[in-house]
């Protein structure tokens, strides 16, 4: 009976899906310029499926929660396509670190990974990072899994660990990072990061200080805010001094001199102490990276239990919207040419200063359901509208919950905003989309519709 009842629920699911992207492709095929691959539909999780991944297959399980809408994303490497913007900024940090940090033997000291799988296993993008097995990072409701051991990755420090342990002490990792998230003119399922990892032996951190020869990296210590327990205050200082200059020098190469940093104190499970940095940029203080002092835990693992070392983590798409003012993330998946144009420069350090396309007018409309006693998640009802709407959906805002009072079932109601980056979209367009979506929702989720 349940396996009967899984079939049932991917035909309708796959009926749903087919039917809402015909619409939602009719409407968004010729501005977009590229039909979606067939990946579109293999969203299927009947018993005994698999998911066709970058030439691999996934066997399919109760994890298993990758839309249609992702897949279509995934191999795309907006950051190795030359001249898009994400291109532009990774090369602009790509040849800051190449000047600016070099071997012994004048070899540039930093390597670059670009193109490594997004597909990566559970421990890799957690175990290994000492991300504990209940914390909430880990849940189903935030990430893409292709099944129980495999997803693709969250962040790109999911291959620090097997970079470390192939023995490399200096390294940047890019690539395209998966969350689910909710849907506005910041968030996308698919964003870019870059990521950097440098070590230190105790002859590299001390070098050029004074009595560096009686100074240690490690001693057994107390744990405190501002070191870990086998750390000492001279290496840890060293070390932080060390990330702060590295990250204040690669923001004024891309903002300017005159850029204001300061840093906040934060926590990340696989750095300690940890540290955001901002920029005020136009007056506002704004969050662009997070850093610190690796675990050592984490890298004893990895086979460098004699070195100590820094990380940091940069989101590709929240530099380049503030560095060039681009005021919406979709932006970065379109193929106009007038917005991918702007970026073509001879210098990849040419200033370039984005010119805003068009603004067409929205279209708004709302749905309210009843959700169901259990297992309702609200990045499952966001992944469905992006699946539906595809990039035509520009946000979409919880803007009542209602709990009834005889009988206690809650009720939302959101505002989905409509709008085509390219031309002028029909309330009549829309409806079909929207009309697509209660039903999904209905089927899909379990939800009770008040349409």
């Amino acid at each position: 009976m349940v396996g009967s009842a899984l079939r049932r629920g991917a035909r309708a699911y796959v009926y749903l899906v087919s039917k809402a992207s015909h619409i939602s492709r009719g409407h968004q095929h010729q501005a977009w310029g590229s039909r979606p691959p067939a990946a579109e539909c293999a969203t299927q999780r009947a018993p005994g499926s698999v998911v066709e991944l970058l030439g691999k297959s996934y066997p399919q399980d109760d994890h298993s929660n990758l839309t249609r809408k992702v897949l279509t994303r995934v191999g795309r490497n907006l950051h190795n396509q030359q001249h898009h913007p994400l291109w532009l900024i990774k090369e602009r940090v790509k040849e800051h670190f190449y000047k600016q940090y070099v071997g012994r033997f004048g070899t540039p000291l930093f390597s670059v990974y670009d193109n490594l799988s997004p597909v990566v296993t559970t421990w890799q993008n957690f175990d290994s990072l000492l991300i504990r097995a209940d914390h909430p990072s880990r849940k189903k409701g935030d990430n893409y899994y292709l099944n129980r051991t495999h997803m693709l990755r969250a962040h790109t420090s999911a291959h620090q660990w097997d970079l470390l342990h192939a023995g490399l002490d200096a390294f940047l990792v890019v690539g395209d990072v998966y969350r689910r998230d909710q849907i506005d003119s910041q968030h996308y399922p698919i964003f870019h990061q870059l990521e950097a990892v440098r070590l230190f032996s105790k002859h590299e951190l001390f070098a050029g200080i004074k009595d560096g020869e009686s100074l240690q990296l490690f001693e057994q210590s107390s744990r405190s805010a501002h070191k870990q327990e086998t750390h000492t205050m001279e290496a840890v200082k060293l070390v932080e001094f060390d990330l702060k200059q590295t990250l204040t020098r690669l923001m004024t190469h891309l903002f300017g001199d005159e850029l204001e940093i300061r840093w906040v104190d934060c926590y990340f499970p696989f750095t300690h102490p940890s540290f955001e940095m901002e920029i005020n940029f136009h007056g506002e203080w704004l969050e662009v990276l997070g850093c610190g002092v690796m675990e050592q835990q984490l890298v004893n693992s990895a086979g460098a239990q004699d070195r100590i070392g820094w990380a940091f983590g940069l989101g590709l798409e929240r530099l380049a919207m503030i560095l060039y003012d681009i005021p919406d993330i979709r932006l970065f998946w379109c193929e106009d040419e007038r917005f991918l144009k702007q970026f073509c420069v001879s210098n990849i350090n040419q200033k370039v200063k984005f010119q805003p396309l068009s603004k067409y007018p929205a279209v708004i409309n709302d749905i309210s359901f009843w959700l169901p006693s259990e297992n309702y998640a609200e990045n499952d009802f966001y992944d469905l509208v992006r699946t539906i709407g595809g990039d035509l959906v520009e946000k979409v805002d919880l803007i009542d919950k209602f709990v009834h009072p005889k009988t206690h079932k809650t009720s939302h109601c959101y505002r989905i905003t409509y709008r085509h980056m390219e031309r002028t979209l029909s309330q009549r367009e829309v409806r079909h989309i929207h009309q697509a979506l209660q039903e999904a929702a209905v089927q899909l989720l379990g939800v009770e519709g008040r349409f």
